[in-house]
């Protein structure tokens, strides 16, 4: 069933009318905003048929409460559903390549989740799986700091993160969890093949359970005087070393 959402922000509504301009039902925009930005966007929704409301700067404020930064620009959509519903749906589709999962075991900000989407639409991740409790799900912050991500990269929540990840391992694929202490490196690590990366949470790193799954556990290393990163920076640089290996195989570039 199609359920009506806000996205809030230029990159969000803008990647929204490129993508699925259909999708949106109307544009409601800041009345005292007349800037070249605001013209860009009013000039694609023109093109598209897309209802446009001016409204005060309050109004807006109140749709999306204390959630982020509108910059003057909200969209009504009706959402539509992604062509991937779970991993057998990804496993069992038409793909060019081995499957490429992203696992986030209980990423619960927004802004980092939302980051997560952005590198994996960028490195072709086929899906990111989180688990539905413990976890952020796809919100409006979420949405505007993927940047349009959001409706690319298909997210798949889950009951049981262990369960899934069983499943992944009898499907063939192969699940390579980062931690701080591991005794493999991302760099003498091979990384080709059907595959998941897992990262763990902010602050804890994955949990017992789900480390216990991984078929092997690895390490970014790092050269500078700062201990850890940000699971959105650790997320890209370790699925840019993935997808470059499957370049170096033969893979897509």
């Amino acid at each position: 069933m199609s359920e009506a959402r806000i996205l809030f922000g230029f990159h969000a509504v803008l990647s929204r009318m490129r993508q699925h301009g259909s999708s949106i039902q109307e544009i409601i925009i800041d009345q005292d905003r007349v800037d070249a930005r605001m013209r860009d966007l009013l000039e694609m929704a023109k093109s598209q048929n897309i209802r446009v409301i001016q409204a005060e700067r309050h109004r807006l404020d109140g749709f999306i409460g204390a959630h982020g930064r509108h910059q003057g620009v909200i969209a009504r959509v009706i959402e539509t559903p992604m062509p991937y519903k779970d991993i057998h749906d990804v496993l069992e589709s038409d793909l060019d390549e081995p499957p490429f999962f992203l696992i986030l075991d209980g990423v619960q900000d927004p802004h980092n989740l939302g980051a997560c989407l952005r590198v994996a639409d960028a490195m072709g991740v086929h899906a990111i799986i989180a688990p539905k409790d413990r976890s952020v799900g796809l919100n409006g912050t979420v949405r505007k700091v993927a940047s349009g991500a959001a409706e690319t990269v298909p997210f798949i929540s889950v009951t049981n993160l262990a369960r899934t990840i069983r499943e992944l391992k009898e499907a063939g694929v192969y699940i390579v969890g980062t931690t701080m202490d591991a005794p493999g490196s991302l760099h003498n690590t091979k990384l080709e093949g059907p595959i998941a990366l897992v990262m763990g949470a902010e602050g804890d790193g994955m949990r017992r359970l789900t480390q216990e799954t991984c078929d092997a556990l690895i390490t970014i290393p790092m050269f500078g005087s700062v201990q850890s990163l940000n699971v959105s920076v650790a997320s890209g640089i370790a699925l840019y070393e993935i997808r470059r290996q499957r370049v170096l195989a033969g893979g897509k570039a």
